[in-house]
């Protein structure tokens, strides 16, 4: 066994009820920390959200059919 190995049993952790208070004290204390946008901020950038993917699925859905229709008259002849 290593000498790393050998420290690394002998390190004690701290008891799990204590860690997992600890743990969701610390994750409401950077929530609160955290920049939350507006009521008006959301909805601009979920519209734009929404706005971009119909736009990207409107692109992808003409490059398939462009695609499926190329191969069906390259392989089946029309």
């Amino acid at each position: 066994m290593t000498s790393s190995a050998k420290r690394a049993t002998g390190v004690k952790s701290a008891p799990a009820k204590k860690y997992r208070f600890s743990f969701l004290r610390e994750v409401v204390a950077e929530l609160r920390k955290a920049h939350w946008p507006t009521k008006q901020e959301a909805l601009r950038l979920s519209l734009l959200v929404l706005i971009v993917c119909a736009a990207v699925g409107g692109i992808l859905g003409a490059l398939d059919y462009g695609f499926f229709r190329l191969f069906a008259d390259l392989i089946l002849g029309g």
